[in-house]
């Protein structure tokens, strides 16, 4: 084969082996070699097996005729992209969310900002992750490089770029989560008469620590309650997320439990109050579940606490997983319950393995004494 390339006289030398295919000499790996509208492109195909180049070969053809050649496409910056596929993306996103994705921006700024996406390499992607990525946290990390990669992907899809650079130049990083503190029935119990003898101002504080144990609500969700939500004679109340919404935008109804139906109640006494009115008049409760605790000596309990509360309590009872999950808003079927609280179920099944005393013989153990089970509160 002859050296038939003038451009490699004075660097690496390739062996043209077919038309836009050429073998580098000192690693036999083949290359792609050919010009789109007077742009030189050359690129590594990434193997040594003629076949699978050329066919690789092939495929980049067709990327590059995918490639916009309109006036600006190859000027346009990270930034100036980001933002318009951040513009795009906030359309089905909460607040929060488009929120959060900013941040994420903003963290991916220095290291990409002012270059032509056309112009981004591994190498940048690398810096990325050795200057910044090794500092933030995992979740950090797990988040602002999917921000990059859907970027990127936006990038390809509009034929800006030929492949996603940081697809194959990130890893992923493992997210060690923390242990659940769940509140115990005596626990919560504890707590909740700790709030109601600190002050008479902090009932409100009471009165929505006792709303996420018996309803499994997000916080959002219980603050963004109204009578209008509750329906007492049907049984259900409506969890709607308010303003902002549930997690995953979707209204769901849920059966009014009984501790849940005594707390709305006892909330709402005698009066009939206007449809439009929160159940709950604030939005947070966290300093009296503090000082609660401290004064109890308990765990450091959140707002999530109340949630995981309720779901463990009714997983003690039995309840289905794919129940529970329709009931917190979770479209996985129970997945997720079953991964978060299955350890819960299981201690709860060598419980009530106990009660399996059947046996052959005619009489049954004398021994056998009846369980009750739990109630919810």
């Amino acid at each position: 084969m002859s050296r038939n390339h003038p451009e490699t006289a004075k660097g690496p030398v390739f062996h043209k082996v077919g038309q836009n295919l050429y073998r580098l000499e000192s690693s036999q790996g083949y290359y792609a070699l050919f010009k789109r509208r007077g742009k030189q492109i050359r690129k590594s195909l990434k193997t040594t097996d003629p076949a699978l180049a050329r066919r690789r070969l092939a495929e980049l053809h067709q990327k590059v005729g995918r490639l916009t050649q309109t006036s600006g496409a190859s000027k346009i910056t990270f930034t100036e992209l980001g933002a318009r596929w951040l513009e795009n993306a906030r359309v089905k996103l909460k607040e929060k969310s488009a929120t959060r994705l900013e941040t994420c921006l903003k963290g991916l700024q220095p290291y990409f900002g002012d270059v032509p996406v056309r112009n981004i390499t591994h190498r940048h992607c690398e810096e990325w992750l050795v200057k910044r990525g090794k500092e933030i946290s995992p979740a950090s990390y797990k988040k602002e490089r999917s921000t990059l990669f859907a970027i990127l992907d936006y990038a390809l899809r509009d034929g800006l770029i030929l492949d996603n650079p940081a697809r194959a130049s990130l890893p992923t990083r493992k997210i060690v989560k923390s242990k659940q503190v769940i509140p115990t029935r005596a626990q919560f119990r504890l707590l909740v008469e700790s709030i109601r003898k600190s002050d008479g101002r902090a009932i409100p504080a009471l009165n929505l620590v006792e709303l996420l144990g018996y309803s499994g609500m997000r916080l959002n969700e219980a603050i963004s309650l109204t009578w209008a939500d509750v329906d007492l004679d049907r049984g259900a109340f409506t969890v709607t997320g308010g303003e902002q919404g549930t997690k995953n935008l979707e209204v769901r109804v849920v059966p009014l439990f009984p501790a849940l139906r005594d707390l709305l109640e006892r909330i709402r006494g005698d009066q009939e109050p206007p449809a439009t009115d929160r159940v709950i008049p604030i939005n947070c409760a966290q300093t009296a579940i503090i000082n609660a605790c401290k004064k109890a000596s308990l765990p450091k309990f959140l707002h999530h606490s109340m949630r995981h509360y309720f779901c463990s309590n009714a997983i003690e009872l039995g309840i289905d997983f794919k129940v529970i999950a329709g009931w917190l808003g979770h479209k996985d079927g129970g997945y997720l319950v079953a991964k978060t609280y299955g350890h819960l179920r299981d201690a709860h099944s060598f419980e009530m393995a106990r009660r399996m005393t059947i046996t052959a013989a005619e009489t049954p153990p004398v021994n056998v004494v009846p369980m009750d089970i739990p109630s919810v509160v």
